[in-house]
């Protein structure tokens, strides 16, 4: 799918409708139409980037300073008691629209959402191996 067919894309351009809860020139911020809890803001960069490994870091700034902003909106506006702030990238991460976002959920005291089950390690030397085959292959 091409960025004009996105329809972040067309929300940010006005061509489809949004309910919006922070703008700046660079970031909008919106709810989902189908939250998790009231109150789920999706979180994006006005410019089309696929996902996080194609956002530019010269926009880490801006996009942190408006999760912190919306997410105590949350809080405030809302009485939240905490938040979830996640992000899926890629297909295999249930990422469902292609332009990257980030998800703010309000939580509330027995809001009956829980987190994804936990695993483990078979024993140190897998979890040391798992380590050093994710640390080899970062760049610096």
């Amino acid at each position: 799918m091409s960025h004009q067919d996105c329809i972040f894309c067309k929300i940010v351009k006005g061509e489809i409708p949004c309910s919006k809860v922070y703008e700046t020139g660079a970031v909008l911020a919106f709810l989902d139409i189908a939250p998790v809890n009231k109150g789920h803001v999706l979180l994006i960069p006005k410019e089309h980037f696929e996902d996080v490994w194609a956002l530019p870091p010269a926009l880490a700034p801006e996009l942190l300073d408006a999760i912190q902003r919306v997410g105590l909106g949350l809080k405030q506006g809302l009485g939240a008691l905490g938040m979830n702030l996640g992000m899926n990238n890629g297909r295999a991460a249930g990422q469902l629209v292609f332009h990257a976002h980030w998800h703010l959920i309000p939580r509330f005291e027995g809001d009956g959402l829980t987190l994804w089950p936990q695993q483990g390690y078979a024993d140190t030397e897998e979890m040391n191996t798992t380590a050093r085959a994710i640390a080899d292959h970062i760049r610096t």
